[in-house]
């Protein structure tokens, strides 16, 4: 039997409030040019099918289409929601999908929502897993203690009856690690303190495969058959050396399982540029590279630019984050960025002081800093 795995669509994200909408109706598209090449006889989604739990009319839309689209294929669906969608919202409509060959997880009612379905080589089970935390769990195992998300997904698991013998693979979207030893993050993901959310991947031992979403960058979990699909396109600057994927997993007789990843391609990578702006707006240096990228660029004039922004943009026009990193502000940094509890203890003058450096790449010279010192008299009153 012949598995698609994909995860982390996030619907509607914005990146430094950049509208990522058409960069995921192009890569929608191929996903359902690989399933139409590929024939899996089942899609898993694996979670986060949407950035928030209140999406975008945009953003519902576009879903609808790509569900629209799979419901023409031959292929079963079956998806769960992650930690980034409504539950109700995701679940809504399910029994009527089902009927059509789509299964959705959107909520946790007690016990796991399962899948039977069969190839020539016999019997697979789909368990779907949604997203939960240990208070939507308590509910359900009143006798047992359920403290972290461990306990919580011990307990759903203990109370299934799996039958071993047969080919089982289970969706989950959760934090899933091995031994303790921690995956590859990235700072799109939201992280949780002290590791509580930490889920042991020796949990899932009964399971053929284990089809997890969560995290963004495509890897196994202890055993190759404890996957993450990783998001299927670059949502922050820490992925700049991903290479999304999707997962096509061959499930052949008990035990026999093929991993193979099919890369994405897309129209604009993440990139970093850093350097002087007058080399960085030159036409050989643009031409390096894919000027409609999405980018980080860092700045290393000694000196105050005039809307350094607005001219890197007039050659790189998807410019999402600017820094400034030279001689002059080596080492330092503005207090509030050292204290920010302390903010509101600050005087005027000195946060305006710590603007001007994060704006500019430079401290204020005095002229500029007598200057400020009179708007502030002037409109504060008193000696700032």
């Amino acid at each position: 039997m012949k598995l698609l795995h994909i995860g982390d669509l996030h619907i509607g994200k914005r990146v430094f409030e950049c509208s990522m909408l058409e960069e995921q109706k192009e890569v929608l598209r191929q996903i359902i040019a690989i399933i139409k090449k590929e024939k899996p006889f089942v899609v898993l989604l694996a979670g986060d099918v949407y950035d928030k739990g209140v999406p975008s009319a945009e953003a519902v839309e576009l879903f609808d289409e790509f569900l629209t689209e799979l419901s023409k294929t031959s292929s079963n669906v079956l998806l769960i929601s992650g930690n980034h969608d409504s539950p109700e919202r995701l679940h809504f409509g399910s029994r009527i999908f089902r009927e059509q060959g789509i299964f959705i997880a959107g909520t946790f009612e007690g016990q796991l929502q399962k899948a039977t379905l069969e190839d020539e080589l016999g019997t697979v089970n789909f368990y779907l897993l949604p997203y939960i935390k240990p208070s939507a769990v308590r509910p359900y195992f009143l006798d047992k203690e359920i403290k972290n998300y461990e306990d919580a997904v011990r307990s759903i698991l203990e109370a299934e009856e799996i039958i071993e013998s047969e080919r089982n693979v289970i969706l989950a979207h959760q934090f899933v690690t091995a031994s303790g030893k921690v995956p590859e993050r990235c700072e799109s993901e939201i992280l949780s303190v002290g590791g509580v959310d930490q889920i042991d991947a020796g949990l899932f031992s009964k399971f053929d495969y284990v089809a997890l979403g969560h995290l963004h960058g495509a890897q196994k979990i202890g055993r190759e058959t404890v996957r993450y699909a990783g998001s299927v396109l670059k949502y922050s600057f820490s992925e700049i050396n991903h290479k999304k994927s999707v997962t096509m997993i061959e499930l052949g007789k008990k035990g026999e399982v093929e991993i193979q990843l099919i890369a994405l391609p897309f129209q604009r990578d993440f990139r970093e540029i850093k350097g002087p702006l007058e080399e960085l707006i030159k036409p050989e240096i643009v031409s390096c590279g894919n000027a409609e990228d999405y980018l980080s660029v860092i700045l290393t004039d000694e000196e105050p630019i005039a809307d350094p922004l607005g001219k890197l943009r007039s050659r790189y026009p998807n410019v999402m984050r600017l820094t400034f990193e030279n001689r002059k502000n080596s080492g330092w940094k503005p207090e509030w960025s050292e204290s920010p509890e302390n903010l509101t203890k600050k005087e005027p003058m000195t946060l305006f002081e710590d603007f001007f450096f994060l704006q500019n790449g430079s401290k204020m010279t005095e002229q500029q800093r007598m200057l400020m010192k009179d708007l502030f008299r002037k409109t504060l009153g008193g000696d700032q």
